[in-house]
Parts: C-alpha cells; sequence; structure tokens
C-alpha cells in the first residue's frame, strides 16, 4: 500500500470569535496559544485512494463539506465519498457550524478555508509513497467524566492530580486507538488517533485560539517526531466531558496542559505499541438516511414562537451575564429557530431530516462515520453489532448536527435532546438511539461486502 501525510495551517486571525459555551457571548479572540491544522493521511491499494481529513475545529457543515470535496475533485479527480472530513469540535476555534448564535462567522475566514483543507489533502496525495500501517489500542485514562451520569465537571485541584479517575469510568473511553503509517525505511510519516471526548477545557472567558486537548497533545507529538502529521478523530463524546472545565482562563490553560499531556502520553505509547495490520483494500460508502423527529406542524410552531415572543417581549439586556440575560440569549436562539422552521413548513418543505452516515474501511478498521455528538451508550450498542475487528464510531463526520443522545437521555429530555436541535434549526429527535445504530450497522456491512 502506499501512504501519505500532510497538513495546512487553518488558524484564524486575531480577533475573529470564538465558537461554544453559550449563545451571543462575544468571545473574540486575542491570541494564538496554539496553531490549527487541517492533516491528511492519503491510502492507496490496488489503486483505490482514499483520505482522512482532521481539522481542529468545532465542526463544518454539509455544503461546507461539498465545497472542499469539489476542489478535490478538480485538481485530483478524486470522489467526495473517497474523502472524510473529521472535525475535534474545540470550543477554541472560530464558528465554522450552523449552530445559531454561538458565534458570529468570519466570512473571510470561512471564504478561503474551503481551499486551505483542499490543499492538505492535495499534499497528502503527493506524498504517497509505500509504507505499513500498524495499530495499537492503549490506556487513556484521566480525562473525561460522563456528564450525563455522573457531574459535570470533577474539582479541579482533585481532576489536575495525575492520578484522578472518574468515579464511572466505564461509561467513558478508557482507551485510544492510535494509527501508525511508517516509510519502508521504518520513519515515522504519520499517526491517527481515535478517542472519544468533549474539547471543552477552558472557559466561556477564554479568548485564546487552540485546539483543546487533543490538537495542543499532537502538536507536542508531532514535535517529537519532525516531519510526521498526526490526525485526531473524534469518537462518541456527547455526554462525556473533559473532566476540568469552566474555571478561569489562566486555571483553564494550565488544565489544557494537563489533559493534553496526559492524552499525548497514551499517543506516545501508542505509537511504540503498535503492530503491523494487514491492509488488503480500502472501500468508502455513504448512506443517506431519514431520522423521525417530533411531528410539530404549524399551529405547535406558531404557539411556541408566540410563548418565546411573549417572554422576550419588554425585556431589555442589562449587559451583565446574570440569569436574566442569558434566558434572554437563550429565547433569541429559539426564536431564530422557530421561524427558520416556520418558513419550511409554510412553504411545504419536509421537516424530516435525511442526514448522511459516511465509512471508510481500512484493512481490518472500520470508520463508522456520521455528524452527531454521539453518546456512549450508541457506540457500545453500535461496537456490539459490528463485524470489523476495529471498529471505530465517530462523530462530527462531514456535518455537524447536534446530539444523539442514548435512549434513556432522550426519554429524560434536556439540553441534549431538546435544546440543541433548536440551535441546528432542527426538530428534536424521537428514536435517535435506535436509527443511529441501525444506520451504522448498516454502513458496517456495506463496508465489509465491498471490494474497493
Amino acid at each position: 500500500m502506499n501512504i501519505g501525510f500532510a497538513k495546512h495551517d487553518i488558524t484564524p486571525r486575531v480577533g475573529v470569535e470564538l465558537c461554544g459555551f453559550g449563545p451571543f457571548l462575544g468571545r473574540h479572540s486575542v491570541r494564538v496559544h496554539d496553531s490549527l491544522w487541517a492533516r491528511a493521511m492519503a491510502l492507496e491499494v490496488d489503486g483505490v485512494r482514499t483520505i482522512v481529513i482532521a481539522c481542529d475545529l468545532i465542526g463544518v457543515s454539509a455544503e461546507f463539506t461539498d465545497r472542499v470535496c469539489e476542489l478535490l475533485f478538480a485538481s485530483t479527480g478524486i470522489a467526495s465519498e473517497q474523502v472524510m472530513i473529521c472535525s475535534s469540535h474545540t470550543h477554541s476555534g472560530p464558528c465554522t457550524g450552523s449552530y445559531i448564535g454561538w458565534g458570529e462567522p468570519d466570512a473571510p475566514y470561512l471564504e478561503t478555508l474551503p481551499k486551505r483543507i483542499a490543499q492538505a489533502a492535495v499534499d497528502a496525495l503527493a506524498s504517497l509513497q509505500p509504507a505499513t500501517l500498524s495499530h495499537a489500542e492503549v490506556p487513556c485514562e484521566g480525562i473525561g467524566l460522563n456528564r450525563e451520569y455522573e457531574t459535570f465537571w470533577a474539582p479541579y485541584d482533585e481532576a489536575m492530580m495525575p492520578d484522578w479517575r472518574p468515579a464511572k469510568p466505564e461509561l467513558t473511553d478508557t482507551t485510544c486507538h492510535v494509527v501508525v503509517g511508517k516509510a519502508e525505511d521504518g520513519t515515522l510519516l504519520g499517526f491517527m488517533t481515535y478517542f472519544g471526548c468533549h474539547p471543552v477545557v477552558c472557559c466561556n472567558q477564554s479568548l485564546v485560539i487552540h485546539g483543546d486537548y487533543p490538537g495542543v497533545a499532537l502538536n507536542d507529538v508531532e514535535r517529537d517526531h519532525p516531519g510526521s502529521v498526526g490526525l485526531f478523530l473524534q469518537g462518541a463524546q456527547g455526554d462525556v466531558n473533559s473532566a476540568i472545565g469552566g474555571r478561569s482562563q489562566e486555571e483553564s490553560l494550565l488544565a489544557l496542559e494537563e489533559l493534553a499531556g496526559r492524552f499525548a502520553s497514551s499517543v506516545r505509547a501508542g505509537i511504540m505499541q503498535a503492530k503491523p495490520i494487514e491492509v488488503d483494500r480500502i472501500a468508502s460508502h455513504e448512506l443517506a438516511i431519514p431520522f423521525s423527529c417530533k411531528a410539530w406542524g404549524l399551529d405547535e410552531l406558531r404557539t411556541r414562537l408566540a410563548d418565546v415572543e411573549k417572554a422576550l417581549a419588554g425585556v431589555d439586556l442589562d449587559g451583565d451575564d446574570g440569569p436574566e440575560s442569558q434566558a434572554v440569549r437563550m429565547n433569541t436562539v429559539c426564536a431564530i429557530a422557530l421561524r427558520r422552521l416556520l418558513r419550511r413548513a409554510e412553504a411545504g418543505e419536509s421537516l424530516t431530516p435525511v442526514i448522511t452516515l459516511h465509512g471508510l474501511r481500512i484493512g481490518p478498521i472500520a470508520l463508522l462515520g456520521s455528524p452527531f455528538e454521539t453518546f456512549q451508550a450508541i457506540k457500545n450498542d453500535v461496537i456490539a453489532q459490528s463485524s470489523a475487528p476495529i471498529p471505530l464510531v465517530m462523530g462530527l463526520v462531514d456535518d455537524s448536527r447536534g446530539y444523539a443522545p442514548d435512549r434513556t437521555a432522550a426519554a429524560r429530555g434536556g439540553y441534549a435532546a431538546d435544546t440543541v436541535p433548536l440551535i441546528c434549526a432542527e426538530l428534536p429527535f424521537t428514536n435517535i438511539h435506535e436509527e443511529l445504530v441501525a444506520g451504522l450497522v448498516r454502513l458496517d456491512t456495506a463496508l465489509a461486502n465491498l471490494n474497493g
């Protein structure tokens, strides 16, 4: 097989608004702590090529992915199905997704970003050379906790201790996967890491640009191996937070270095322990699947919009960040979302989303991607039914569509199940656990049956 790695700097200018932590916060960046990158790995087996691109971004839209793929097809002839674009979901980078109110997009940055990301893939294809692929699954602990079934953050002083562990580690990822590409002479060309944890180490007062713990960690590991390129693939992180968050910027940056160091140590161990795997073929496949959602008709949408407008009527923002100000900002998000949904419904459009799942098969490894922030229980159900020796259930792939909560969290309702769909101008899902598991298992089966 042939393997190629490359990366391209996608750091925005200082001053762009950062994305995450809440609506209409005005988090304009003041400096760069760590550069952001689009990192690409290209693979070729028996003339079949595929590319994985990992970006230090909150997420991208399907339309954005289409633009990158158009540029790649025009310059290399590679089809969009053979290109997978992943996002780490950093909350300390620019707004690039479709979240209402979660940061103001910077138009010049978004205009030039597709070309910069595509260039990483073009360079990776140009660097294809005979190489071997190896894999390791190594312990990766002390980074995340399950915020749905444990607590939202761990006590700062406790979590900063190297031996800290969550009360329920079984509800998180406790290992990470590391895939290593080496040239025929043994030179490390690059590596790909997989782990599931929300990269939210910093806070709504943090104004510095970085790729959160995975971005900082991979920058460090790359410096150990000059010329190498390291990709981060986000796993099932919908209900898993980093252990530390919500602190001052100074404390957050200390926590960032601590958690990045823990992740980097696991990646280094994976690079050292990786064993060669046989890659007899590579294959790619996409599935477009409708997901059922709540049946809010015109009357329901109009009633909900009227209720939100009533709550906003006569309320003035006083400039602070108190409960009233937060409620106004969130109600503003809901008003914008409901108006968009209402316009679509009045135009006769279906409000049932059809969402594309995207998979790659690299020898024994199956990358099973969706655009969701997937909960751990969903990932576990997919792995239990997968036929692949190494199934990796990924989120934030090719698009960004909010949370895929497990059935327990969905029944309970709340932020992930009810609020985030509106932030994405979608209706809440009604059966996403079962439908996403079924879709990803179908994808896994299709990949197993493809020859290339």
